[in-house]
């Protein structure tokens, strides 16, 4: 095994912390992946990873380490994998994208878009919707979602860490008062954003612990925008994404409400699932994402 792949396999074991799930996503076999990162850490001279039987995570070496190895493997896919995509007749054929329904998602289109120009026998299938979809059954080949990864079969590059808050007008505060805590919320014209896969309004993670149901929402909507919208029309009170409101709360003309509350994160990641032979189409297109994405979260911050 050359050190290329052993690097692959220690940047897999610190995206999973998890030696039997990257052995699953690389199709290898557990004693590989722990060989693989011993024969790592003796070369280095560090240890990487702090193991105990109920969790694995990485040393402050291992920590340092990690942005090298995946700017390495980075720079090597883009040598070797991108080496006939200067020929543009190479980079031809169907990418499906699938992606979630919010507005970031609309200036993501456009920068893969101005990419997309330069290979004109490149087609892009874009797939928006709120619903998480069935990477393999309906042959996805790139992908952005948030949350934390559950499919071993994905490959994932992380892009950003995002959060929710909860945000109101001043119009409508001054109107219905200012809510003293959390619980007073129920009391309040709320918005909710529903979830077809249940029927049922997502709950808010008000906190690491704390989840929170709109009961009888003034306002429901299957599109976050829609949401956005109520809540600049000084009708509902709402929970959404933070880099979705920034401008409107920098402006004033939203506010965070409960500040204080240390809000749940969610990992914002990029994905295609493993394949033995992938295609440069489907690899330019994911980095094209991960770009595209990466620098529009750290504009929203």
């Amino acid at each position: 095994m050359n050190k290329l792949e052993i690097l692959r396999i220690f940047c897999s074991v610190a995206e999973t912390l998890h030696f039997r799930e990257t052995a699953n996503r690389l199709a290898l076999s557990p004693q590989v992946v722990s060989r693989a990162i011993g024969t790592l850490e003796k070369t280095l001279g560090e240890v990487l990873f702090q193991r105990s039987t109920r969790q694995v995570k990485l040393t402050d070496f291992g920590e340092a380490f990690l942005p090298q190895a995946q700017q390495l493997i980075a720079d090597a896919e883009r040598l070797f994998s991108y080496r006939k995509s200067l020929n543009t007749q190479e980079i031809a054929g169907i990418v499906r994208i699938a992606v979630p329904e919010i507005p970031l998602m609309q200036a993501v289109l456009e920068k893969v878009l101005a990419k997309a120009a330069a290979y004109p026998d490149l087609r892009l299938h874009w797939q928006a919707r709120l619903t998480v979809e069935d990477v393999v059954n309906e042959q996805i080949d790139v992908g952005f979602r948030f949350g934390m990864p559950d499919d071993n079969r994905l490959i994932i590059r992380q892009v950003g860490l995002v959060e929710d808050c909860i945000v109101a007008s001043p119009a409508l505060l001054e109107r219905c008062g200012q809510p003293k805590n959390w619980q007073d919320l129920k009391n309040y014209p709320l918005s909710a954003l529903f979830n077809p896969n249940t029927g049922r309004a997502y709950a808010w993670y008000l906190s690491h612990k704390t989840q929170f149901i709109p009961p009888r929402p003034k306002f429901t909507a299957t599109c976050i925008a829609d949401e956005l919208t109520a809540v600049r029309q000084a009708q509902t009170i709402a929970f959404l994404p933070r880099f979705l409101c920034a401008p409107y709360l920098k402006s004033g003309e939203l506010v965070e409400l409960f500040p204080e509350l240390a809000r749940k994160q969610w990992t914002a990641y990029v994905y295609r699932p493993y394949r033995n032979v992938t295609h440069p189409r489907v690899k330019i297109v994911f980095d094209w994402l991960v770009e595209s994405i990466e620098a529009l979260l750290r504009e929203k911050k």
